[in-house]
């Protein structure tokens, strides 16, 4: 069966249809990488996008139980150019196509990504939708024109209620903004014990679990729609050590003072070069971002740049000068991609211990 890709310039691809047929308006990017499809199909970060995979053939080795990275995957749809239908591998339980109708995600196939990775390169990340082939495309591309970017993406994504994950190590409190699975995965096996706590939680309730630490998550969107949590930060980073990933990084500048900015096409893809200021190190990451900390912001601020992109020279990474305070743009836990920086969550347990809050 035809289906078509309309983006908001008026482009039309025509491909043919997998998944199910829940066509909504979302932002289009594209992910480099070359595997972990399903780890990026349930990344909550792309709540309100349509992923495009750059390598051409997906769905080969199926899906599992998992490797997934929520539970309920918030991406609004997804774009391949060779698409897999019999997969072949001994941990595959379902095919990409029986997943995506599982959960409600539409797809297509067939299509020249190549070309429209280019244009996203040249003109940014732009509206797009999936649809019939025989929709009113004038009509779509004048609705994709009017259609605002979400804006609650966050509250989409984020625990609705505080719940404990338990263990008997280091006491952290993870502040979920769409957490990834693998996030919890590594603080669990540092044995910390967890609790989760919605997005817009207070300070003074956090701190009432007297944690040892503070985990700020990934997340979907701007971080600037979320202006009670930046407030949220502000308060807790002179109170206890706080350690942030992807949007928890951009929450943290942002509480300091700093700014940030919506990069053209973003950085989505497990193979992007990262280096350490401090050492010179090179470390190969995996990225899902849209915004970026501007460094020119940083100068009137108690943070300083530890980490910086090598293929445009971004920041990646600030540490506070006077509190345990540190952050990343690029994502330790993986999932999927390299684990280089995974050391950083030993790092975080090494400051945890230093100050020794609660011994």
């Amino acid at each position: 069966m035809e289906r078509l890709l309309i983006l908001e310039d008026g482009s039309v691809y025509k491909g043919t249809a997998f998944g199910s047929d829940n066509f909504q308006i979302g932002e289009l990017v594209f992910n480099t990488s070359m595997t972990g499809y399903q780890e990026i199909l349930t990344d909550n970060s792309y709540c309100g996008q349509i992923v495009l995979m750059t390598y051409p053939l997906i769905g080969n080795y199926g899906v599992n139980r998992d490797d997934n990275e929520s539970i309920i995957p918030a991406v609004f749809g997804f774009v391949v150019k060779d698409y897999c239908d019999e997969p072949n591998n001994w941990r595959s339980q379902e095919t990409l196509d029986a997943y995506l109708k599982r959960v409600d995600i539409p797809g297509i196939y067939g299509v020249d990504t190549r070309a429209i990775t280019r244009k996203l390169r040249e003109k940014g990340t732009m509206r797009a939708t999936l649809a019939a082939p025989d929709a009113d495309v004038e009509e779509i591309v004048h609705t994709l024109k009017e259609t605002d970017f979400l804006h609650d993406q966050v509250k989409r994504v984020s625990s609705s209620k505080i719940f404990p994950i338990p263990n008997r190590g280091k006491k952290v409190v993870l502040m979920d903004f769409g957490a990834k699975m693998g996030i919890v995965r590594e603080l669990s096996k540092r044995n910390c014990d967890l609790i989760v706590v919605p997005y817009n939680t207070p300070a003074d309730v956090i701190m009432g679990f007297h944690p040892d630490g503070v985990v700020l998550s990934n997340g979907p969107g701007n971080p600037e729609d979320v202006p009670e949590a930046i407030e949220t930060v502000r308060q807790l980073i002179p109170q206890t050590v706080v350690f942030g990933i992807c949007l928890g990084h951009q929450l943290i500048s942002l509480a300091c003072g700093a700014k940030t900015y919506k990069l053209k096409f973003g950085h989505r893809g497990a193979n992007h070069p990262v280096v350490d200021l401090k050492s010179g190190t090179v470390l190969i990451t995996s990225q899902n971002h849209g915004f970026a900390v501007d460094i020119d912001s940083l100068k009137n601020t108690r943070l300083e740049m530890t980490y910086q992109a090598l293929n445009d020279k971004s920041c990646e990474g600030v540490q506070h000068k006077d509190y345990p305070c540190f952050s990343m743009q690029f994502h330790p836990e993986a999932s999927a991609g390299p684990l280089d920086s995974e050391n950083l969550f030993d790092h975080f347990m090494d400051v945890l211990e230093k100050e020794n809050h609660y011994a």
